[in-house]
């Protein structure tokens, strides 16, 4: 009896010290703001001293208290006040030379001040924190988070105080076998407070979460649901739509939830017309606005269909690494210059890997008319066998598809990359794949596979995914990890499914300025090269709909360390990470002004 006692009260204690974690506050941009960017104290604890005590027991008085000596006697080792200075957003790695490499803990410290009010809540919100994160307000433990690259936010009404509140955060980005990703991965584990930070100030009740988006395969009815985060039925909310003159008024349920159909026929947003419309939603005691725009997205037999038209998908692979200095990418400003460089070279698509951008670079693309492939970092060597990491996982792909919903410009949620084949692995990703239809059944799904070697020159795409996904996508290195350049002309390839195939991957390496023969690796007129001979074998392939080559700026990566040459690059980009263009993008850029001509006709 004393055993299930004890084990009721720590589930009891669990859920308590979570409760203060809150579905998503949806458009958190649109709502009052208090941002918390800017100046951070921090403080490095690689054994974790902070938090844990000689014998690994938590502390219950450890830096997330922020004490103060009061006396001189008193003992007090750090002093949170008086420690460096970091800029939020950002990560560690490009911020303090002697934490290039680090991974551990770091600490992070806020002042801010706010003028309460009453019959207010007050919700704090981060874009994301690599990887596993702790939050306290003055002191007080509001919850927890998993996951280097998805928004959280806390409930803290009841933690903050009319006047000076602080904010400790206790962010850990070790790499542990059962986590997403796993230890082993080809970018820079970049620490830290990665994104926006920002105390969000909203009435009592408030509008949680909506969902305004067309039917698969129908242009003339906009439908969806309007969600208040408390649930209370009868309350009136409005849907206004001023440029389609619509304005409904929505009556919710007990579940303090409101389902709505409009007739209406929108201009549909394409990449050559990006139309988006100014949609305004107002509750009781909220008024929020957004810029939505409407299309459809589907496939048939072969082809990818965007509003009924058969399209090519001209697109480019993109890290989430900022230009010319590198480090995290997170601002209006990065998103930008990455994605000017992709519309520069004719891009209509853009595969932002291997896990969810930051909001920016979403809402950017769509602005730009750019369409968007969105992953979660199931990469390579995951813990298929756990259901934990199974778990993390799904969550991972819940909070994306919820953040990124309304946004037109999406229209692929990917749940993999090259991960080997397995019983466990396939019953992982169906899971995976399952879900992400369950949570929004309006989008394709795909997932990048991996291409099997046969004799007489055979490329043979094996896989039994090729059942759960709406397109066929797999990548391919030859000329690079495979073969040579020349051996492009002699292969075949096989792809034994009804369904429109992506090559989500090819590329190989040029250190930007090195030339040399075409025969020479390294050299931009190798890559060139290679560029040449795979774009004129892929196009071979039947049901070919797109490409995202790999990919658009050098990125970092522990992985690659050839002196001289690669220095903790990978250096597959066709532009340089200082922003200049090699050969390989001009290839590409002539290849993808052809197809855009070509699918004018069709």
């Amino acid at each position: 009896m004393k055993r299930i006692l004890f084990t009721i009260f720590t589930l009891l204690l669990a859920a308590t010290s979570f409760a203060k974690e809150i579905p998503l506050v949806s458009n958190i941009y649109a709502r009052e703001n208090i941002s918390l960017n800017g100046k951070w104290n921090y403080v490095v604890d690689p054994l974790e001293n902070g938090y844990y005590g000689y014998r690994l027991e938590v502390l219950k008085n450890g830096f997330f208290k922020n004490r103060k000596a009061q006396n001189p006697q008193e003992l007090v080792e750090y002093n949170l006040d008086t420690s460096p200075i970091m800029d939020i957003p950002s990560d560690w790695n490009t911020k303090d030379d002697q934490l290039f490499f680090y991974e551990g803990t770091v600490w992070f410290k806020k002042d801010f001040e706010v003028s309460k009010e009453a019959g207010k809540k007050y919700v704090l919100y981060f874009g994301a924190a690599n990887y596993d994160t702790k939050v306290y307000v003055n002191g007080t433990k509001v919850g927890e988070h998993i996951g280097g690259y998805t928004p959280f936010n806390f409930d803290v009404t009841d933690e903050i105080t009319n006047g000076n509140n602080f904010v400790v955060v206790k962010v850990d980005n070790k790499r542990h076998k059962d986590n997403v990703p796993t230890v082993n991965m080809d970018w820079w584990n970049y620490g830290g407070i990665t994104r926006e930070v920002m105390l969000s100030v909203l009435p009592e009740t408030y509008l949680e979460d909506y969902f305004i988006q067309l039917p698969k395969g129908v242009t003339n009815l906009i439908t969806g649901w309007v969600k208040l985060n408390n649930p209370l039925a009868g309350q009136t909310i409005t849907i206004d739509i001023p440029e389609l003159k619509i304005k409904q008024k929505l009556l919710t349920d007990t579940d303090g939830k409101a389902v709505f159909e409009i007739k209406s026929k929108p201009v549909l947003w394409t990449p050559e017309n990006p139309k988006l419309y100014d949609v305004a939603l107002h509750s009781e005691n909220e008024n929020i606005s957004d810029k939505i725009g409407f299309r459809t997205i589907e496939t048939k037999e072969k082809q990818i269909l965007l509003n009924g038209q058969h399209i090519f998908l001209r697109g480019i692979s993109i890290h989430e690494e900022a230009p010319f200095y590198q480090g995290r990418a997170w601002s209006k400003e990065h998103a930008v210059t990455l994605l000017s460089w992709a519309k520069e070279m004719g891009c209509n698509y853009v595969r932002l890997a291997h896990y969810p951008h930051n909001e920016n670079m979403v809402r950017e693309a769509e602005r730009l008319g750019l369409m968007v492939w969105s992953e979660i970092p199931v990469y390579w060597t995951i813990s298929f066998d756990r259901e934990e990491t199974y778990q993390n996982a799904q969550n991972q792909l819940r909070d994306m598809i919820y953040r990124d919903k309304n946004r037109a410009a999406v229209i692929i949620w990917s749940i993999a990359n090259e991960t080997p084949h397995g019983d466990a692995r396939d019953k992982f990703l169906s899971r995976l794949s399952s879900f992400a239809r369950q949570q929004d059944n309006t989008r394709l799904i795909s997932m990048a596979m991996e291409v099997t070697e046969a004799p007489n020159n055979i490329n043979k795409l094996d896989d039994n995914m090729n059942e759960f996904v709406d397109v066929v996508s797999f990548n391919q290195y030859l000329g690079w990890y495979r073969g040579t350049n020349e051996s492009c002309k002699d292969m075949k390839w096989e792809v034994p499914y009804n369904k429109p195939v992506i090559i989500s991957e090819f590329g190989g390496d040029a250190l930007q300025g090195m030339h040399g023969p075409k025969t020479q690796r390294w050299t931009e007129e190798y890559q060139e090269e290679l560029y040449i001979q795979n774009l004129e074998m892929l196009d071979k392939i039947e049901g070919l709909s797109g490409l995202s080559p790999w990919i658009l700026v050098d990125f970092r990566s522990p992985r690659r360390q050839l002196p001289g040459i690669q220095d903790f690059y990978n250096r597959k980009g066709v532009i340089s990470n200082w922003g200049i263009k090699k050969k390989a993008f001009f290839v590409m850029q002539d290849f993808y002004n052809k197809k855009k001509e070509e699918y004018k006709t069709k």
